[in-house]
């Protein structure tokens, strides 16, 4: 993951000035459009195991924060399903099949004839996975059951990401907590080599108690990070205004679960609780849809947007579970907001 450090106080809350009350909070988060696809649901497992290198490999890592604040109780009221395009060519299902281990050693595992796979963090290590394909465009789902208990310290990642000091990087990263605290969502976004457009978000169940789908639709216009087939947050492309977009470079789908605890949880003031290791999270019903060559000359293809569902859910979403958000951080651009962060 690409390197990005937050500033703290000394309560390890990150540092943050919001726009001011007069000011149209919707004016400085980038403006919405588009959809594809529904998500498959099939069964869990268990069964054999892939023996890997003990050590990471060189990457570039995130340096993300994280607020502390209780989660209420919302109840989540239906999902939104988006239209699956007839032109898309899909992979998926068997982790044997689609994915190499990275780093871990005996950490990462497959089970169930490749239907399942898990990732281990202890003391010494933790463990990682990256897809043997690349993409260019499509839309990714990965069912995940994130770390239980007192996750504090660590970080279980799932992205998009090329390689080279001038990637392109498409993040989900989810921080964990001590019990009853909740996960944070984060996400971002790099384009040659940059990236700084963070938000964050609580979920509004327990992603510790079932699998959830993580989605993200990837297109020349913008991206789309879904959580349950719910649109959280869109990014759209920006070039028009300066801001370069990650539309070149074809990227990996990688994961894995590691120790931040000098960053991950309240700026670092709580520590991993290794009593608790090893830490394990577990990856189902893997989906990769990627658009075909002609879809990109497709002009309705081009220009298909949230339907009103999708842009309801989506506003509901960053009023009720938005906790961070870079397009209204008053301390961290004095000079200005930057270019994306206006609507166009």
């Amino acid at each position: 993951m690409s390197e990005s450090r937050y500033r703290f106080d000394r309560d390890g809350e990150p540092e943050q000035d919001q726009v001011p009350a007069d000011t149209d909070v919707a004016d400085h988060i980038p403006d919405v459009s588009d959809a594809s696809i529904t998500v498959a649901d099939t069964a869990d497992s268990l069964n054999d195991t892939v023996n890997v290198p003990e050590s990471p490999p060189t990457t570039n890592v995130t340096r993300k924060s994280s607020r502390t604040l209780k989660m209420g109780s919302f109840t989540h009221y239906g999902f939104l399903i988006l239209a699956l395009s007839s032109c898309m060519v899909a992979y998926g299902g068997n982790f044997f099949q689609e994915f190499d281990f990275t780093w871990g050693g005996n950490r990462a595992k497959i089970f169930n004839g490749g239907q399942l796979l898990s990732l281990s963090l202890d003391k010494v290590s933790g463990s990682g996975f990256q897809s043997k394909k690349e993409h260019l465009f499509g839309r990714i789902d990965m069912q995940i059951k994130l770390v239980a208990g007192n996750s504090a310290g660590t970080v279980t990642t799932y992205y998009l990401s090329s390689q080279g000091p001038t990637h392109d990087e498409i993040d989900f990263e989810f921080l964990g907590n001590v019990t009853g605290e909740p996960y944070i969502l984060h996400t971002n976004i790099y384009a040659q080599g940059k990236g700084n457009k963070e938000q964050q978000f609580y979920l509004w169940f327990d992603p510790t108690k079932n699998f959830h789908t993580y989605s993200i639709i990837w297109k020349p216009q913008h991206i789309i990070f879904l959580v349950d087939n719910t649109p959280i947050r869109v990014y759209k492309n920006a070039e028009s205004v300066g801001v370069p977009f990650p539309k070149n470079q074809p990227m990996r789908i990688y994961s894995s679960l590691w120790n931040a605890d000098d960053w991950a949880t309240r700026g670092g003031l709580v520590k991993t609780d290794w009593a608790q290791a090893p830490f394990t999270a577990y990856y189902r019903n893997y989906m990769a849809q990627s658009f075909s060559p002609s879809q990109f000359s497709d002009q309705k293809w081009q220009n298909q947007e949230l339907d009103a569902n999708g842009r309801r859910r989506l506003r509901w979403v960053q009023k009720n579970f938005m906790i961070y958000n870079y397009c209204t951080d008053i301390k961290r651009f004095p000079q200005g907001f930057p270019p994306e962060c206006r609507r166009f």
